[in-house]
């Protein structure tokens, strides 16, 4: 299962509004691993941010200045997710921004659910915790993953910190190595093709105690109910055979 945590900087809270985004920050698991591939661009939006905004990511106009417009990338951007889930805390505000820059793009873009399907983070967390904040900063802190060097909102850090939270969230695992080395190698931007590595998994062979062990208990099983699912495996076999 291919799944990308997605997070998007703006200029302001309503797209409806004219605002833009300004960042775009994805983050690529397998199978619930990091690839290592992730993307990551700045926009100019062509527009000032709203009051406020500009305070929260610490991005300026003079920084998105030179960079460029969503048009001139979007179809590198909708590569890189294509056919994926993607994981998005509070996803109707990243999808309602990205669904309004693909208008701009023009009408043949459609909108994001075309190309992607969407599983809300935020949703899962007021699941689990009702009646609690669920923000990224509180999911972080209750499950455990180390936020401290989130000193302000940026799309590809909060897209790391919120894929070790959503795996945290639902499989109990609250490191997943970034920091460290990954399945593929770390990329800071769009890599098409980067193989996935994945380690051989080792084969365990029990030993004679634990194969007669394990007699004992099915025949305990045997004894109580009947049959065992051992049996009903065992006869699959046969029939296969």
């Amino acid at each position: 299962m291919r799944q990308i945590v997605l997070d998007t900087e703006t200029t302001g809270l309503e797209w409806k509004k004219g605002n833009r985004i300004v960042e775009v920050g994805c983050v690529e698991l397998v199978e619930r691993r990091p690839t290592g591939r992730t993307f990551h661009r700045y926009f100019n939006p062509g527009r000032e941010f709203e009051p406020g905004a500009q305070e929260v990511t610490g991005l300026t106009l003079e920084f998105l200045a030179d960079k460029p417009l969503f048009a001139d990338v979007v179809d590198e951007f909708l590569e890189f997710v294509c056919g994926a889930e993607l994981v998005i805390h509070n996803a109707a505000f990243d999808i309602g921004f990205l669904d309004a820059e693909l208008g701009q793009c023009g009408s043949h873009y459609g909108c994001m659910r075309d190309r992607v399907s969407v599983l809300d983070s935020l949703e899962l967390a007021r699941q689990r915790y009702p009646g609690q904040r669920n923000s990224l900063d509180a999911l972080c802190r209750r499950l455990g993953v180390d936020n401290s060097h989130r000193q302000l909102h940026g799309a590809l850090l909060d897209a790391q910190l919120l894929a070790e939270a959503y795996l945290a969230l639902t499989a109990g695992q609250s490191e997943i190595g970034f920091a460290t080395e990954a399945i593929a190698t770390p990329a800071q931007s769009l890599e098409i093709g980067v193989p996935v590595v994945r380690g051989i998994r080792p084969r365990v062979r029990p030993s004679e105690e634990e194969l007669a062990a394990h007699a004992i208990r099915i025949e305990a099983i045997r004894a109580k109910s009947g049959v065992s699912l051992w049996d009903e495996a065992g006869q699959a076999e046969e029939i296969a055979a």
